[in-house]
């Protein structure tokens, strides 16, 4: 059934709000009636009652009104904030602002000692009521809860008062929390001892065991923006050492006060990466891409779908889906639809690698600006096929790239990664060759191209984290090709934002590299990833060190020693001063790769060793009975922290 509105649709206050309106009117009431008693010593003739009278009939009533129109008819008692204490204070201040020239029309007889008396008793009197109320109904919320969860705030920083508020008036949880207590880093064991909120620092990270244990602690949160991810990671291992559930609270940014039901979440093996915010040029991006016709290529990939979701807050007018895989486009398509963006999402069932169909694609749509995701990433596999490698790659990007200037895109951004630079794969070394021709392409081209040479990214698909997973639900092993194998990880959000920046930043030619921050070991994600699934590695689970894959480094670089990175605009993009040496002509490129599609891998490799000498050809991989030789067991691995 429809709410009746009232007064032309208006919500009256309800019961609850009329009677606390009127103790605030009593109050205010009171407040004057006592600012008499004080200033008179208790004694009041009958000309200070007239004048106690006289007062009552003018300051209270606009008083009141005052505070009604500075806080609302339907104001909150749940809590006193500095906020709300600003509203009282503004509301009776100008109350008496407004009263105190009707008292001289009015030829009142009110001292002028009584107006300073009453503005300190009134904001004393309704400040304290709504504390108190406060405190009332926390101690009631807190009988009725019964058997509530006992939880410690980890971490301290400005918006701790408002986490601490929000955890604990928030009824709508299925699992009632009271907070006991907050702890400190290290660093800030000068607040141990302080309150806020009512809520005491206990201790600092140090001695959180003993914390746990002596306040029988349920949960502890974490406030996600103080700690980095190697810090998370310790925590949540003491945590669960200590019989002790772990979760991270959102950060504070992300909630708006006192609407959001707090909700903390267990921790993320992306936590434990401690990836900062990344901030972009939102203004100039959407200058950029406003009203604009951009392309994606790979659109239903990883990297290639989350372009997607980035690039329509920035309101282009259409966004070309371009995919092979009609399976994925289809639920990308889906997905971007129902972010109800005024951006049209036309999906392109087209293989890259097809020139005829590119062509036409790009004649029917004329795109402005094109990301090019689309690729093979997978390096074993592409060792074992590496005409494909070499189609998939090089030739389908050197096909995008003369479509694209062709029919005059304005910008074309490619994705390269890590594995470009000094390659030991066949999949590394085919897009390092196809970096190289988009710099040939955009030597004589009106196309501003750029690269994008980045990483790992988090999740992606087939990548370590979700195979991981697999492997662990299932109960093991956790499969490692080497105990030292690191990579560089970063989220795939991260991942785009970045790319979509530095588009903005590319002028032609460049090759930019992103900050990935501190290389990850991979064997740390594995007992990482099995301590949050709450198992024990030697105990529930078995890591097994399988050997290197073919084409598969101990170390990845994003540069090598000869190539110069300058900083941009951006401090998480830099620009790599990168020349396709010995490759100059690319037509013969272009027809030495299409000529050796279907030769034996070898003869493959040896084309891609000449166009790209500091390709290291493959040796024989370390069997994983060496390894284990060398290592011994998998609990005898070492763990390191490198981020």
């Amino acid at each position: 059934m429809t709410e009746k509105r009232p007064l032309g649709g208006l919500r009256l206050p309800s019961t609850r709000d009329m009677a606390w309106n009127m103790v605030q009117l009593g109050s205010l009431a009171l407040a004057v009636a006592l600012a008499y008693v004080i200033r008179f010593e208790g004694i009041l003739d009958a000309q200070n009652i007239d004048s106690l009278l006289s007062c009552l009939g003018i300051l209270v009533p606009v008083q009141f009104f005052m505070l009604l129109a500075v806080a609302g008819v339907r104001s909150s008692i749940r809590g006193l904030t500095l906020r709300d204490l600003w509203q009282l204070i503004f509301g009776v201040t100008m109350g008496l602002a407004v009263a105190a020239p009707v008292a001289i029309v009015t030829q009142a007889s009110i001292p002028r000692s009584i107006w300073v008396i009453d503005w300190f008793i009134a904001i004393s009197l309704l400040g304290g009521l709504r504390g108190a109320a406060c405190e009332i109904g926390d101690f009631v919320r807190r009988r009725s809860l019964g058997t509530a969860s006992r939880v410690l705030l980890v971490g301290t920083c400005p918006s701790s008062e408002a986490v601490v508020r929000a955890i604990q008036s928030d009824i709508s949880q299925k699992e009632h929390r009271v907070v006991v207590g907050m702890i400190a880093k290290q660093e800030d064991r000068n607040l141990v001892g302080r309150s806020t909120g009512g809520i005491s620092v206990l201790g600092t990270t140090k001695n959180i065991n003993r914390i746990i244990d002596k306040h029988k602690i349920d949960e502890v949160m974490l406030l996600s923006q103080t700690f980095l991810g190697s810090e998370v990671a310790e925590l949540q291992k003491q945590c669960a050492a200590a019989g002790c559930t772990a979760t991270i609270i959102p950060a504070i940014h992300t909630l708006i006060s006192g609407k959001v039901h707090m909700q903390p979440r267990p921790i993320d093996i992306a936590d434990l990466l401690g990836r900062q915010a990344v901030d972009t040029d939102t203004d100039g991006l959407t200058r950029w891409l406003c009203n604009k016709t951009i392309m994606v290529t790979g659109a239903s990939g990883s990297i290639g779908s989350e372009l997607c979701r980035q690039l329509i807050k920035h309101g282009p007018e259409q966004l070309i889906v371009l995919d092979r895989s009609e399976t994925g486009l289809f639920w990308v398509e889906r997905e971007l639809n129902d972010a109800h963006s005024s951006t049209t999402i036309v999906p392109s069932v087209t293989d890259i690698t097809d020139a005829d169909r590119v062509s036409h694609v790009f004649a029917e749509h004329q795109p402005d600006i094109i990301f090019h995701a689309a690729a093979y990433k997978h390096v074993p596999l592409m060792e074992q096929h590496p005409g494909e490698a070499i189609k998939n790659i090089p030739l389908a990007t050197s096909i995008l790239a003369r479509a694209a200037d062709k029919h005059d895109v304005e910008t074309f951004v490619m994705i390269s990664t890590d594995k470009a630079v000094n390659p030991t794969s066949v999949m590394g070394c085919c897009k390092r060759v196809a970096e190289m021709l988009v710099q040939l392409i955009a030597e004589e081209s009106n196309t501003q191209f750029s690269t994008v040479r980045f990483g790992n990214v988090l999740n992606s698909a087939g990548s370590v984290v979700p195979v991981f997973r697999e492997q662990i639900l299932k109960g093991g092993p956790i499969t490692v090709t080497h105990p030292d194998i690191e990579r560089y990880f970063m989220t795939i959000p991260e991942a785009a934002r970045l790319v979509i920046q530095a588009g903005l930043l590319g002028k032609g030619g460049e090759v930019f590299v992103l900050d990935m921050g501190e290389p990850i070991r991979i064997a740390d994600l594995a007992h990482d990833m099995v301590r949050l699934s709450n198992l024990e590695v030697g105990r529930d689970i078995e890591i097994r060190y399988t050997g290197l894959r073919p084409g598969e480094k101990l170390y990845e670089e994003l540069f090598t020693e000869h190539e110069k990175l300058l900083d941009t605009a951006h401090p998480k993009i830099h620009s790599a001063e990168i020349k396709a040496v010995g490759v100059e002509n690319t037509d013969i490129v272009i027809e030495q790769l299409t000529t050796v599609l279907h030769r034996p891998a070898d003869e493959v490799r040896a084309l891609l060793h000449q166009l790209v000498p500091e390709y290291i050809l493959p040796k024989k991989p370390e069997t994983a009975k060496a390894i284990a030789g060398q290592i011994g067991t998998s609990q005898e691995v070492p763990l390191k922290r490198s981020a």
